[in-house]
């Protein structure tokens, strides 16, 4: 398949390129987009077959449920039984923008989108482009990340390009995502509102609409009720350590273990916070990413996929990840990290 990937203007979308990739998701076809957390991979999600490529494509697990993306409340009555006053709070304070609502879905929601549940995963997306196509195409867009499953996540057009170039016919590159994790999923079937996997929006922001909010931890053999839970993501091709303590310990055991690396001849890759790099550039890693500073989450979410696919394309066999607070967004940067390392921590 010939793959054409446009350079689309992110807040004044061009017409002419919303109208092409509308046609092709009308058709039953994929298109690559841009949303304000990272590259999704879009189909009409009404269309049975249509989200069954999507799977296809990735290389996506069947039971690992897809998020539905509106342009307007109006497209819910379709998806969901019943709007709860939960979610219209959530969609009035946080939509458009990175939570995604999980509700009990009606007839018209395919399987093959839910996973096999009897919940459906919607949110209203901020990025332009993606709203304008939604309201082009006329239908509600099932879109995972623009990935191989498994892989880190697109935040950069060029991404999507190495992952999915000749298995998709049409790729919108809008140019860096704004957030760089994946939008925060908040199951609202339950009494109490749960946090199924964390991202754009904080656990801080939701107690404060919601008041208590809770924190799935899922059993190994659970079947996932959202993406991101079950399986390895995010992951680069290198064996990552993710490293968690006070600061001045960290350095020593990432000193330490890139030691042990060379000594091994591994090439090995460093992902650290900007107030770390100077002490550890000074070890001559084969390769240093600066996520961002540690008072400003905001960065290091932004950075974290360029990061891990930099260390895959610069061949990293190791990779030793700095871990950062878990308050507000650092709770989704660490469950990314952990998850991309396979749950191979190290406190110090």
């Amino acid at each position: 398949m010939q793959t054409k990937r446009v350079t689309i203007d992110a807040q004044h979308p061009q017409t002419e390129w919303i109208k092409e990739a509308a046609q092709l998701i009308r058709e039953g076809q994929l298109v690559a987009l841009p949303t304000e957390t990272v590259y999704g991979l879009g189909a009409n999600a009404m269309d049975a077959h249509a989200c069954q490529e999507i799977f296809k494509v990735k290389g996506r697990p069947q039971d690992n449920p897809l998020i539905v993306h509106i342009s307007d409340l109006a497209m819910v009555k379709r998806l969901v039984e019943e709007w709860t006053p939960q979610a219209a709070l959530c969609a009035d304070k946080f939509w458009p923008g990175p939570l995604t609502l999980v509700l009990e879905k009606t007839a018209f929601v395919p399987d093959v989108v839910s996973g096999g549940l009897g919940t459906v995963a919607i949110r209203m997306p901020k990025h332009p482009v993606a709203l304008e196509l939604i309201k082009e195409a006329g239908v509600p867009i099932a879109a995972p990340s623009a990935n191989l499953s498994g892989k880190p996540s697109p935040t950069q057009g060029i991404h999507v390009w190495k992952d999915l170039k000749g298995k998709i016919p049409l790729i919108l590159d809008g140019g860096p995502c704004a957030v760089g994790v994946e939008s925060t999923v908040l199951d609202l079937t339950d009494e109490v509102p749960t946090i199924l996997r964390p991202g754009g929006i904080t656990k801080e922001q939701l107690e404060e609409v919601l008041g208590e909010v809770a924190v799935d931890r899922p059993a190994p053999d659970q079947a996932p009720k959202a993406p991101g839970m079950k399986y390895r993501h995010y992951a680069p091709k290198g064996e990552l350590t993710l490293l968690i303590g006070e600061r001045k310990n960290v350095i020593r055991k990432i000193k330490d273990e890139l030691r042990k690396g060379h000594s091994r001849l591994k090439k090995v890759g460093i992902l650290c916070t900007l107030e770390s790099a100077p002490e550890l550039h000074s070890q001559l890693p084969d390769l240093l990413f600066v996520l961002g500073s540690e008072h400003h989450p905001e960065e290091v979410a932004g950075n974290l996929y360029q990061g891990l696919r930099l260390c895959d394309e610069q061949g990293m066999d190791m990779i030793l990840a700095e871990g950062v607070s878990e308050k507000g967004l650092g709770f989704a940067i660490m469950n990314r990290l952990q998850k991309a390392s396979g749950q191979r921590v190290m406190r110090v």
